[in-house]
């Protein structure tokens, strides 16, 4: 089983990846947020893998960070969920995204993510809400200098039409202080989408 890969990044676009392990191409389905966090091409990039097996067909599942495979292989845990459709969550929402959303019971966040039904956030929150809660209790206190120009920030770029996990993978790379205006936020985090 393949647990990660560790090579040249020779081909992305949105959902997929090839990295190039001395010269054998591995083709490696990725969420939108990862995808956002993959280096230039020719770049050394290195991926978590979830290997999945089934009869037909052998598919690798890669992850920008430890955490999202994590969440990942909670999601598929679940029935009538697929790798395709929790690729699509870890899409929509951030992981810390989805265990506040889960396990606050947020049906109606949950149904917002393309291909989410309100029964299928339902059942998210049936088999992962206790679990996600007191993850939720565990997790350090994020407020602190900059998180509401954060939210804001974050705010602003969602309504501007970029999808969560983009607009939060931009605000990450930029840094924040207390005294920044929410403006400037904004005008770095689009500088960053916009070389993406």
């Amino acid at each position: 089983m393949i647990v990660n890969l560790t090579g040249r990044l020779s081909a992305k676009e949105p959902g997929h990846c090839v990295v190039d392990v001395n010269g054998v191409g591995y083709g490696v389905s990725v969420s939108l947020t990862s995808f956002s966090q993959l280096p230039e091409l020719g770049s050394e990039v290195t991926l978590s893998v979830h290997t999945h097996v089934r009869e037909d067909q052998l598919a690798l599942y890669g992850f920008s960070t430890e955490k999202e495979r994590t969440i990942f292989r909670k999601l598929i845990s679940i029935s009538g969920i697929g790798p395709k459709i929790a690729l699509s969550i870890l899409s929509g929402l951030t992981p810390d995204d989805i265990v506040d959303a889960v396990g606050s019971r947020n049906i109606a966040r949950l149904s917002t993510i393309p291909g989410i039904g309100k029964k299928t956030a339902e059942r998210m929150v049936v088999e992962l809400g206790d679990m996600f809660a007191r993850e939720m209790k565990t997790r350090p206190d994020k407020s602190g200098p900059g998180s509401t120009i954060l939210e804001d920030a974050l705010s602003a770029l969602t309504n501007l039409g970029y999808t969560r996990a983009h607009a939060e993978g931009a605000l990450n790379k930029i840094a924040i202080s207390e005294n920044m205006r929410v403006e400037a936020a904004i005008k770095a985090a689009l500088k960053e989408l916009c070389r993406a």
